[in-house]
């Protein structure tokens, strides 16, 4: 699993107006910070209102490192993103339950790290390709995707169906065939591993 750490220096301030990620939610933008006596103790609070659909958290400036919030990547860092979403070698059709896989991609989601929502929004992607995916996993597939899309968009200061076409040109140039054929022969049999 990457850590958030891999993905961008976690910052412990924000300004006003600025953008930020917030974990499985995505881009937002720093609205205010607000004190306010909780429980006896002034607290300071950023409001961050969320892009994708306009939901606004109140977030404790002492906890935003915790809850994972952090800037959106710089366009340099794309290439990076873009790497996770070509490196089909590590994807392998799990044969696990969908159940178990949703919580795995759903923990990679709140991680925060446009790393994992990358590796969440691939293996989802080729695997949509060899079968029909749960409605829990089109939810998250529908997710990373909304994530992705939008953080890049954002970073490369360009519209997301530009950013939706990169995307898809990429993975038309992946021998995702091959994947789906290697796949029908996973290692050990096609048996769990016991944890």
């Amino acid at each position: 699993m990457i850590s958030q750490d891999q993905t961008h220096t976690n910052p412990t301030t924000f300004k006003v107006n600025e953008m930020a990620v917030y974990p499985a939610h995505g881009v937002g933008i720093i609205e205010k910070i607000e004190s306010k006596k909780i429980s006896g103790k002034q607290q300071n609070f950023y409001i961050m209102n969320i892009i994708e659909n306009n939901i606004k958290i109140m977030i404790p400036v002492d906890n935003v490192c915790n809850i994972g919030v952090r800037k959106v990547i710089k366009a340099d860092y794309i290439p990076e993103v873009y790497k996770v979403l070509r490196n089909i070698e590590d994807f392998y059709i799990d044969r696990q339950t969908w159940n178990r896989r949703y919580k795995e991609y759903t923990d990679k989601l709140k991680a925060g790290s446009i790393l994992s929502v990358a590796e969440v929004f691939r293996d989802l992607y080729i695997l949509k390709l060899t079968k029909t995916l749960s409605f829990g996993e089109r939810k998250l597939f529908d997710t990373a995707n909304s994530l992705l899309v939008k953080e890049i968009a954002i970073a490369k200061n360009t519209d997301e169906k530009n950013i939706l076409f990169e995307i898809e040109t990429l993975f038309s140039e992946l021998p995702l065939d091959d994947l789906k054929e290697d796949n029908n022969n996973p290692p050990n049999g096609g048996k769990e591993a016991v944890e």
